[in-house]
């Protein structure tokens, strides 16, 4: 079997677990909406958007995908296989579920932080499964990692100030925040983190951008 015929093997054997992760995290994120106790930033941003136009919560999400993929293109950090359908398919699964109410409210204030806690948990373990593939990160990391390297700052700093600029102009969007975007700012990494330890996923791992996949895929010299 030649190079190019394994690579594309390994790229078809990653590609179940990139589209559950990305799946389970639309499934995440109608959790917390549904929860109606707020949502993270970039939730409050899209909720805001979603009340000042005509499209829905899985369209701005795509389009704000497309957007901070663009950005952070422009800054250095060409996007993956992942990347992009993070982008589209994370909308389009949080359009389907919200379109069949697959995913219901609850009246209680229990029941609502069971949905709030319970899609926390469920975006820790989407976030390791179309990671794991290393296949690319999601947009926000490519605008992220740009920054850093742009400003010269710790990522830490660079995150934080992303995520307060992005809830500030949800906010006055009128965007949901609550309870739920206080929990969702303490508990998501944490969430993250204990999925990765669980996967015994390395952090550091290398992902393959669009580019050098597409050399994989095409030259029997480029090992996946």
């Amino acid at each position: 079997m030649s190079s190019i015929s394994q690579n594309w093997m390994v790229f078809f054997r990653r590609l179940p677990s990139l589209f559950l992760g990305l799946f389970l995290f639309a499934v995440g994120i109608v959790m917390i909406l549904n929860a109606d106790l707020g949502m993270g930033p970039w939730g409050v941003l899209q909720v805001g958007l979603t009340k000042n136009t005509a499209l829905t919560f899985g369209q701005v999400s795509q389009i704000i995908g497309l957007v901070v993929l663009v950005i952070g293109w422009a800054l250095g950090f060409p996007p993956g296989f992942a990347t992009l359908m993070n982008m589209y398919f994370i909308g389009l699964f949080i359009d389907l579920l919200m379109a069949g109410n697959i995913i219901p409210r609850s009246g209680s204030m229990l029941g609502q932080l069971a949905l709030l806690l319970g899609g926390i948990g469920v975006l820790g373990g989407a976030s390791f499964l179309y990671l794991n593939p290393k296949l690319g990160a999601g947009p926000r990391d490519g605008l992220m990692m740009g920054l850093v390297q742009k400003l010269n700052r710790p990522v830490s700093h660079v995150r934080a100030g992303i995520e307060l600029t992005v809830l500030i102009i949800g906010y006055f969007l009128g965007g949901p925040i609550g309870l739920g975007t206080i929990i969702s700012a303490l508990t998501v990494g944490y969430a993250i983190q204990i999925a990765f330890k669980i996967g015994n996923y390395d952090s550091n791992a290398k992902h393959l951008n669009l580019f050098t996949l597409l050399n994989a895929l095409r030259d029997q010299k480029v090992k996946m």
